[in-house]
């Protein structure tokens, strides 16, 4: 049972956070390797020895909490659609478009629970035997979260049949390529994304079935021209396969701990995304490893809202944690999370109410945003209430001493309803968020801890523990991993360097990959013969056992005076500019300083125009002023000093965009990673003008 803690953002716990295992032998260039001090004996790999695989993991939580609420979804009741004539710029002259908006009308949240849930689970996976698919066969799923992408990855776990996962962001290219290697024979996918199978089928032939998710509309034309095209395919809804398994039911074909669990794709922003063979053995591990960390703050009574997509091994894991713990899982959708999105209705965030909402960088600079701008509608006087509150609990929790409590009841308590008013934890993962976004979230809604993991590690990594709550490092490593820093010496990354051994992070346990599929080339280079994985990240022990991340490799970039500078790093701190809604920061070899390539965040952009006296309706017309291009960069420059970059790391010039950069124009990767080749190629002209212009 979880404790109820009321989680505050000050370290209270006593170090070291991470010790160094004993009896190792020193080797020269590496630090010694350092675990969890309750891994010290050995990493853990299952949270309890009855559970060894996730269909054990479903098992024993049915067991244990049986009509309690497992999940909750919406059902979209209509759609409102508002249009505007808005000016635009179109080759240099002054145009009117109609621009149009979409705005979605939910339902209230409707619960299942873990007994129906497992019933459920159980007649999907007899459905698919009823199709002919047997033990060891591959399911594809090609949809975004939802409470029955989930229900369908545990039906072919009933049957030991793995998943292989896709974005349901990826295009044909990326879905032919994923399913062609696999071999899947039954295709789980959202009803929008018919005409890119049609397409794609032609080549993958293994595929009989197509199930379709009826938690929305399919368009009759779609499947009518997938039938003519196909005729040997299955096409049945989710509601079809769920009623054919019920009425053919089955005994269970319950997996091994080394049985794959599912092909997980990474979203890598360059190359051929590689394929990830995850084994039932690695999930349960990885649950083990974080709930040694957080199962004491999250148990029955919380709601963990998920939206996240599914296709990502964060979400993976911790939607199977959230099971284990017993807690409620809310699924919602990016497009419908806020109030802003929606009509008639709550966002899912006030809806759901969670206890507990994990996001990446760009999801909590938009919280910030958001807040802020509330605050800054009202008057001198709340404004003045606000900040100073902020900066005085900031005192009071690095002090040690008492009287948060009554901020948060006085000055946050709307703040805290925004979000659904129970709000006691929050977590970043995906990249790196600014120390600033971390302590405003921390101190106005509730502490944020860090996570960092990779897909093949098992999301396993790093996971702040909400008593060491800082905002300095990201934490000690879960209890199903151990780390050691190794020398990179282009960069000066040396495991002696002082006053904190530095180097790229490797990691080794039993979450880890034992190799990409069909793919011996990416194997060699990433992982070593005693099962080291290099994660191409760089990281630095501090003195409480910390890691903290201060480099990747393919990003650093060495600029014209010889020095490397660390692109994510700069993004962080520049992202937290008011102005910004996100940012690919560029550095030329040729050139000595970096330039920023920015979305501007709308209302910020336009009270800076204002405060200038430039006229301008939307985006598309004031992108391309020039007196405001320069006001931007010296808010991007201003931030970068605040934020302690040094001189060769302050932008000198900047580009300003008015599209929004998506999975679909392919300029981020479906989990909000940059896609920094698309987006200087799609640039290239404004990149150079910008360079010009700093010279």
């Amino acid at each position: 049972m979880a404790k109820p803690t009321h989680l505050i953002p000050r370290m209270s716990a006593k170090g070291p956070f991470s010790v160094e295992v004993p009896g190792q032998q020193p080797v020269e260039g590496e630090t010694p390797v350092r675990r969890h001090p309750l891994a010290l004996e050995g990493l853990m790999t299952k949270p309890n020895d009855d559970i060894t695989t996730v269909h054990e993991l479903v098992r024993a939580s049915v067991a244990k909490f049986g009509n309690a609420k497992c999940m909750g979804s919406r059902k979209l009741v209509r759609t409102h659609q508002e249009k505007k004539m808005i000016k635009k710029v179109v080759n240099g002259a002054e145009t009117e478009v109609e621009k149009s908006w979409i705005f979605f009308e939910m339902s209230p949240y409707d619960y299942i629970s873990y007994i129906d849930y497992e019933r459920l689970t159980h007649q999907l996976g007899a459905g698919l035997r009823k199709l002919g698919l047997v033990k060891g066969d591959r399911v594809h799923v090609y949809a975004a979260t939802s409470q029955n992408w989930l229900a369908m990855a545990h039906g072919a776990c009933s049957q030991s049949m793995p998943i292989v996962t896709a974005y349901d962001t990826l295009g044909e290219e990326g879905l032919r390529y994923s399913m062609v290697a696999t071999k899947a024979k039954a295709i789980f996918l959202d009803p929008h994304l018919l005409p890119t199978l049609t397409n794609v089928l032609a080549v993958a032939s293994d595929v009989q079935n197509v199930i379709w998710n009826t938690q929305h509309q399919v368009n009759p034309e779609h499947i009518d021209k997938l039938k003519a095209s196909y005729p040997h395919i299955n096409i049945l809804s989710f509601d079809e396969l769920q009623k054919l398994g019920e009425e053919n039911p089955i005994d269970v074909v319950a997996p091994t701990a080394q049985d794959l669990c599912c092909i997980m794709y990474t979203s890598g922003s360059t190359g051929t995304p590689k394929g990830v063979p995850v084994t039932h053995a690695s999930v349960i591990a990885a649950v083990a490893g974080a709930s040694a960390i957080v199962e004491e703050f999250i148990g029955p009574g919380d709601g963990l809202l998920t939206y996240l997509p599914l296709a990502h091994i964060l979400e993976f894991v911790f939607e199977h944690a959230a099971i284990y713990w017993g807690a409620t899982l809310g699924y919602g959708n990016p497009k419908t999370l806020s109030d802003a999105s929606v009509r008639n209705c709550n966002g899912d965030i006030r809806e759901f109410k969670p206890t507990v909402l994990i996001g990446v960088p760009a999801v909590w600079e938009t919280v910030k945003k958001g807040i802020i701008a509330k605050v800054n509608l009202g008057s001198p006087v709340v404004r003045g209430l606000f900040w100073g509150a902020l900066a005085l609990k900031e005192r009071l929790m690095a002090s040690g001493l008492p009287g948060s409590g009554v901020l948060d009841a006085v000055v946050f308590k709307k703040i805290k309803e925004a979000t659904g008013g129970r709000m006691k934890l929050c977590l970043n993962a995906g990249g790196p968020v600014s120390k600033e976004t971390q302590k405003f979230i921390s101190m106005a809604i509730c502490p944020m801890i860090i996570g960092y993991g990779l897909t093949e590690t098992a999301a396993m990594g790093t996971l702040q523990n909400p008593l060491e709550w800082t905002s300095e490092s990201i934490g000690a490593m879960t209890a199903s991993i151990e780390a050691k820093l190794v020398d990179f010496a282009d960069a000066g990354y040396f495991a002696t360097n002082k006053p904190n051994p530095q180097g790229e992070i490797w990691l080794r346990g039993p979450t880890i990959l034992t190799g990409y599929y069909e793919n011996e080339k990416e194997t060699a280079e990433a992982l070593t013969e005693d099962g080291w994985f290099k994660t191409g990240d760089i990281g630095e022990w501090d003195k409480n056992g910390h890691l903290k991340i201060i480099d990747r490799k393919k990003n650093l970039v060495k600029t014209l005076n010889g020095e490397y500078i660390a692109l994510e790093k700069l993004e962080s701190v520049y992202r937290s500019t008011p102005v910004v809604a996100n940012i690919c920061v560029y550095a030329d070899t040729s050139k000595a300083k970096p330039i920023a390539i920015i979305v501007p965040a709308e209302p910020a952009l336009k009270k800076l125009a204002a405060t200038l006296g430039i006229e301008g309706d939307g985006l598309e017309v004031l992108v391309h002023d020039k007196k405001l291009q320069s006001a931007v960069l010296r808010e991007l420059q201003a931030t970068g000093r605040t934020g302690g970059l040094s001189g060769i790391e302050i932008v000198e010039g900047v580009v300003v965009v008015d599209d929004e950069w998506t999975p679909q124009n392919n300029l981020v990767t479906a989990a909000q990673k940059l896609n920094r080749r698309g987006i200087l190629e799609k640039y290239k002209a404004e990149v150079t003008e910008a360079y010009g212009a700093s010279s």
